[in-house]
């Protein structure tokens, strides 16, 4: 069954790829050279966009399997 994928912006990715491989928000913040304030606004962001194509992402572990179905990353990488 093929996946709705949302449409992410590159830095979306980027910042959602930064949070999944840290331990916090403030952890990826300080990897992107941005506050943890914005992780958080790009993270609600991707949420409502995986929402509003009705796969719902309300956890960590959900939003790691987004990105491997959705060809964000692979298990490889991790």
């Amino acid at each position: 069954m093929p996946y709705a994928a949302p449409r992410l912006s590159g830095r979306e990715i980027e910042v959602l790829i930064a949070w999944l491989a840290a331990d916090s928000k403030e952890q990826a913040a300080a990897r992107l050279f941005i506050t943890a304030s914005t992780v958080n606004t790009h993270l609600t962001r991707i949420r409502a966009k995986y929402v509003a194509v009705g796969r719902p992402a309300k956890s960590k572990a959900s939003l790691f399997a987004r990105a491997i179905q959705d060809g964000h990353t692979t298990l490889d990488e991790w």
